[in-house]
């Protein structure tokens, strides 16, 4: 079977910084070819691609390559934003498990804009109670978590809003920068554009996503102590 991606184009880049210029509808409808083409085509191809390798980390993730399923859409909700632009001049692909609350779930990503992209897994915005087990799950068995971590080296980074006191006094640096967070994500900032046009993409997301999984996994449980203790509040 033929592989689905064969790279970005700088046409599909070009269009997202034109659109950050031209925010309007009437531009974007001339230009929804271009959209069509150098941008949702190649995002539906890299879905496919890596949805097997995916599937392995975890079956029940939504694999189909479609808007509102594993593809950003284009349109912005500007109700609650001081910005009030129509369009994103960014896109992305996301795998997580089906669910209404999706912000509050392990996710992993990948995303570009015009002259960046990145990749990671983390939350959009994890719940007290989420962060809460997260923290309990940690402090179980602290140098094993430590050790799961050292996973992220060389390249993804540690990301999100730490409280401003620490929630335990005088912790291990190590892991007092995981357990202060509010909400966090593991990010790999790239901007080595070259790699974007090729197809090797698929295999540097794939064995980066792998490469994570365990922490994936530990993510994952916590969604059981959620639903666990939601049944057991019913």
């Amino acid at each position: 079977m033929m592989a689905a991606f064969s790279g970005f184009s700088q046409q599909g880049l070009t269009f997202l910084l034109e659109l950050s210029q031209n925010n309007n509808k009437e531009w974007f409808e001339e230009n929804r070819d271009t959209y069509q083409h150098a941008l949702l085509e190649p995002f539906r191809g890299l879905v496919t691609d890596l949805s097997q390798d995916m599937l392995v980390i975890d079956e029940l993730f939504e694999v189909r390559p479609a808007i509102g399923k594993t593809l950003s859409r284009m349109h912005r909700d500007t109700r609650f934003s001081r910005d009030k632009s129509i369009y994103r001049s960014n896109m992305w692909l996301s795998f997580k498990r089906s669910r209404k609350n999706w912000t509050d779930a392990p996710t992993y990503f990948f995303e570009l804009g015009p002259d960046w992209w990145r990749y990671g897994l983390g939350y959009y915005s994890a719940s007290k109670i989420t962060m809460d087990f997260f923290r309990q799950q940690m402090l179980k068995d602290p140098q094993a978590f430590l050790k799961m971590a050292q996973r992220l080296q060389p390249n993804y980074a540690l990301e999100g809003e730490s409280y401003k006191r620490p929630l335990i006094k005088d912790q291990q640096p190590e892991l007092a920068t995981w357990y202060n967070r509010k909400s966090f994500a593991l990010i790999s900032h790239q901007m080595d554009m070259d790699m974007l046009f090729s197809d090797q993409l698929v295999s540097v997301l794939s064995k980066d996503f792998q490469r994570i999984a365990p922490i994936y996994d530990f993510l994952i449980k916590i969604e059981g102590l959620k639903k666990n203790r939601q049944q057991f509040d019913e």
